[in-house]
C-alpha cells in the first residue's frame, strides 16, 4: 500500500514538532543530501509554460529511492481562489518501483524552500555579526514569507525583518502572523529600497511572472547577502544584472539555474558555483566579509526527495497518513484483468 500524506497531516506534523524544530529538521536533512550530491542522478525540471503560468515536474533519484514533484506557478491564481504555488509529490522504491508515499508538497515546499535558503545563508552570510543582531530585507509578503522570515530568525539569528511588498494587504498579513514572535521585531517599509538599506541579508520572494528588477546594484552594501528566490523560470527575474556583476553568485543546479534563474540574464561563460561543492568544502563560500554573495534559488527536485523521506519519516513516529490503494493488488501478477473481473460480473463470464 502508498502511503498518502494530506495538508492536514502535514500541519499536524508540524503542531507537534513546532516550526522551528521542523524548519531544522529540514534544513539538515537537505544538507545531508547535497553533501552526497554525486550519488543521484540528477535533470532539471521539465516545464510546460503558458501565457498564465507554468506546470513542471520535477525528478531525481540516488540507487535506493525515487521521487518526483508535480508543481505549478500561477501568479494570478488569487482571483480563481487557489494558491499561486500547488504541489504534491511521490517517493519510490528504486528496487521495484512501487510507489511508497504520495505526499501535499505545497505546504511542505514553503518549509523546504525557507530551509534550503537558510542552508545557503549559512555557509555564505558573514559571521561577524551577534547572534539576533542580523536584519534581513524580506521583499514580497505573500504564501512564501512567513515560512522563510521564520526560517531565518529561528535557524540564523535574525533579529530584525524590514518588510516590503507592493500589497498593502500581503504585508498587514504577515506581521499579523508574526506579531508576538519573542526577539523578532518588524518594520514595514515604503518600499524595497527602503527595506534593503542596512540590512546584512535580503530576500525576494515575488510572484509576478515577468522580467522584474526588484533590487538593483545601487542597492548593494558591502557584505550582504541575497537570498533570491521569486526569479524561478524564463522569464522571470528580479535582480538586476549589475547585482550578479557585482557578487559572488551560488546556484543549486547550474544546467537549470542557468535557464530559470536570474542567472538567465547572464552570458554562458558567467561564473557560478554550486552550492553542494562549498557544503563539502571543494569550494570556498564567502571570501571575505566585504563581499555580496547571490543564492540564485530556483528550487531544484533533490530538496524534494530530502522533503519528502522527512515528511514520511515524521508521520510514521506520530502514525499519520492513510494507506491508499494507488496500486493493483493481484493473487497473479499476470491476471490485470481480473482486477476488472472482481466487480464487474459479465467480464468474468466473458
Amino acid at each position: 500500500m502508498t502511503t498518502l500524506l494530506t495538508p492536514t497531516d502535514i500541519a499536524r506534523i508540524v503542531a507537534a514538532h513546532g516550526l522551528p524544530a521542523v524548519l531544522r529538521r529540514m534544513e539538515e536533512a537537505i544538507t545531508a543530501d547535497f553533501r552526497r550530491w554525486p550519488e543521484f542522478d540528477k535533470v532539471a525540471r521539465v516545464a510546460a509554460h503558458s501565457k498564465t503560468g507554468v506546470i513542471e515536474l520535477m525528478p531525481v533519484a540516488d540507487a535506493d529511492q525515487y521521487s518526483f514533484k508535480y508543481v505549478n506557478g500561477h501568479p494570478g491564481n488569487a482571483r480563481h481562489g487557489l494558491p499561486t504555488v500547488m504541489a504534491f509529490g511521490v517517493l519510490a522504491d528504486v528496487a521495484t518501483g512501487a510507489p511508497l508515499l504520495l505526499s501535499e508538497l505545497t505546504i511542505t515546499t514553503a518549509i523546504r524552500t525557507a530551509a534550503t535558503s537558510v542552508m545557503a545563508a549559512r555557509a555564505l552570510v558573514r559571521q561577524d555579526t551577534r547572534p539576533g543582531g542580523r536584519t534581513m530585507a524580506l521583499i514580497g509578503n505573500g504564501a512564501q514569507s512567513e515560512f522563510q522570515a521564520l526560517a531565518f530568525h529561528h535557524g540564523l539569528g535574525v533579529g530584525t525583518l524590514r518588510l516590503f511588498d507592493t500589497d498593502a494587504a500581503a504585508t498587514a498579513k504577515l506581521v499579523r502572523h508574526l506579531r508576538g514572535v519573542p526577539g523578532l521585531k518588524l518594520q514595514v517599509c515604503n518600499s524595497t529600497a527602503e527595506a534593503v538599506r542596512g540590512a546584512d541579508i535580503v530576500t525576494t520572494v515575488t510572484a509576478d511572472k515577468r522580467n522584474a528588477v526588484i533590487v538593483d546594484a545601487s542597492m548593494l552594501e558591502p557584505g550582504m547577502h541575497l537570498n533570491a528566490v521569486g526569479g524561478d523560470c524564463p522569464g522571470k527575474t528580479e535582480l538586476a544584472a549589475g547585482v550578479l556583476h557585482a557578487a559572488n553568485v551560488f546556484v543549486e543546479y547550474e544546467p537549470q539555474t542557468r535557464v530559470e534563474g536570474d542567472l538567465q540574464q547572464m552570458p554562458a561563460d558567467f561564473a557560478v558555483t554550486e552550492l553542494w561543492r562549498v557544503l563539502t568544502g571543494q569550494a570556498p563560500g564567502r571570501r571575505s566579509q566585504a563581499e555580496v554573495t547571490v543564492f540564485d534559488s530556483v528550487g531544484f527536485a533533490l530538496e524534494d526527495y530530502s522533503a519528502l523521506r522527512l515528511m514520511g519519516a515524521l508521520a510514521a513516529e506520530l502514525g499519520l497518513g492513510e494507506p491508499l490503494a494507488l496500486i493493483p493488488r493481484l493473487a497473479d501478477t499476470k491476471d490485470l484483468y481480473a482486477q476488472l473481473a472482481a466487480v464487474q460480473p459479465a467480464l468474468r463470464a466473458a
